[in-house]
């Protein structure tokens, strides 16, 4: 990948850039704060800002200033790793060359730890535009105002927020039982007896161990977290979608070793491909 960056006044431009598919990116299951605007763009807001992105051609543009690009939003699209050359490598079979090919563009965003702790939490049981809605209500009440483009938005509220809140403050987000998981988290990342920026940097067995003991937050979860939150590349989360690919697709002694260290990209492609592509 030769991206170059380049700042058109008011935007940035990511050109000659292999694998940054708008539409994979944010509508593969693995964030929840980015929606089309009226112009086919997406909008969204991540680490206290909010940020418009639009496909030209062979381009992305991204409305925000060098300095915030090369400050935030380079590393929060993970724009420093080669995904054409995983993807190439992952091709081990018919299904997975389709997988890959129909996932082309996916990149796993290095999202704000808490706010993929508390989302995925917040993502048990549940379906992705019930999630939004409850993410942003949550975001509305306890966040930060953001404003874009003469419109107001959120920031994610920090878990030293939400520590001091009960369920009851919880109760206009109707996310039932979900209010106590997240307050649970919260405290438990406020005071610091579980710090996910540690855990980014251990073991994949030690840092799901770890968040296991969060109350609520089982292997599902935690994948996802170990995924999307704290970039462990190699974490595999296995959910309804991936139970029926993998036993159709793969064999029964499959080990998601094989792509390793990048087994969680792998999980994307196939999930993505598997719930919209076939």
């Amino acid at each position: 990948m030769n991206a170059t960056f380049i700042d058109r006044c008011g935007e940035v431009e990511v050109a000659c850039v292999t694998d940054f598919d708008l539409y994979g990116i944010f509508e593969c299951g693995q964030c929840f704060r980015w929606n089309l605007d009226e112009s086919g763009a997406y909008v969204g807001v991540a680490f206290g800002k909010a940020v418009r992105l639009r496909c030209k051609g062979e381009s992305v543009f991204i409305s925000c200033s060098m300095e915030d690009f090369q400050s935030v939003w380079y590393d929060y699209f993970d724009l420093s790793r080669n995904y054409e050359t995983i993807r190439e490598g992952m091709n081990i079979s018919d299904f997975m060359r389709c997988a890959t090919a129909y996932g082309k563009g996916i990149r796993i965003l290095r999202q704000e730890k808490w706010e993929a702790l508390c989302s995925f939490i917040i993502s048990q049981n549940n379906h992705i535009p019930r999630i939004k809605k409850i993410v942003e209500a949550l975001c509305g009440l306890f966040g930060e105002q953001v404003e874009f483009n003469g419109k107001m938005y959120y920031s994610f509220p920090s878990p030293e927020t939400l520590c001091t809140l009960d369920e009851s403050d919880l109760a206009p987000l109707k996310c039932g039982y979900r209010a106590s998981y997240i307050l649970s988290a919260a405290r438990a990342v406020a005071d610091g007896s579980i710090d996910l920026e540690a855990l980014s940097q251990n073991s994949l067995d030690v840092a799901r161990k770890e968040l296991l003991k969060i109350h609520g937050v089982g292997n599902k979860v935690a994948d996802c977290v170990l995924l999307f939150g704290l970039g462990l590349l190699d974490s595999f989360p296995i959910d309804v979608w991936m139970k029926r690919a993998l036993s159709e697709h793969f064999s029964p002694d499959f080990d998601p070793s094989v792509f390793s260290p990048y087994a969680g990209i792998a999980q994307q492609y196939i999930f993505h491909y598997k719930r919209g592509g076939l």
